[in-house]
């Protein structure tokens, strides 16, 4: 039974994810959640007791915890600047292509219309942007006057503006080229160490 619920569980959230992606939270009913998860509306409100919850279990789900990319960025044996630039590729790509992330980004740029509190999707990244700069700069990699904490909250706060402009201007699939262009922009301003730079963008799994 147990598992049964957590399948259905995450049935309706993906689901409402890519309602939430395509429609906006204000286009989306939990009726078309029902339909498109060929669940019961009882089901939706049974797991998520209303679209406000389910709003809030999109964004948490992969938006703002990220919990299949922080582990593969704690390799010491890779520089700390280059596993920096390597999560900003992964979060770009999750943005344009994975329905989740896409709905937990939509949702948080329409939080003003959705009646419950979100959690915060940027902390996470910020957290770990400042470890990945604490110890670049620890190892000598970084210009004398960055300080980690607050130009790890420029680079994620001028990320995500970056994804988000060009995609609306310029659609998803030139994401990775733009992102390419900002850090070979950034990375000297960093001081990062000679020869790093923007890598290939690693394809997508499967």
């Amino acid at each position: 039974m147990q598992e049964r619920a957590r399948t259905t569980r995450r049935s309706l959230l993906e689901a409402a994810a890519r309602l939430f992606a395509e429609q906006g939270y204000a286009g989306t009913s939990v009726n078309d959640i029902s339909a498109r998860s060929g669940r019961t509306s009882g089901a939706v409100y049974f797991h998520y007791a209303s679209k406000e919850g389910i709003a809030r279990a999109v964004v948490q789900d992969r938006f703002a915890t990220w919990p299949q990319l922080t582990a593969r960025y704690a390799d010491a044996a890779v520089p700390p600047v280059e596993r920096l630039v390597a999560l900003s590729y992964d979060i770009a790509r999750a943005l344009a292509e994975d329905p989740v992330t896409r709905a937990g980004a939509r949702l948080w740029a329409e939080r003003a219309t959705i009646d419950a509190p979100l959690p915060d999707p940027f902390a996470l990244w910020t957290a770990a942007a400042t470890r990945l700069l604490a110890e670049a700069r620890h190892a000598g990699q970084l210009a004398a006057h960055v300080r980690p904490a607050p130009t790890a909250r420029t680079l994620v706060r001028a990320f995500f503006g970056l994804c988000s402009l060009t995609e609306a201007l310029e659609g998803a699939a030139t994401v990775t080229d733009r992102l390419t262009d900002w850090w070979q922009l950034t990375l000297p301003s960093l001081g990062a160490a000679p020869g790093t730079r923007p890598p290939e963008p690693r394809p997508a799994d499967g």
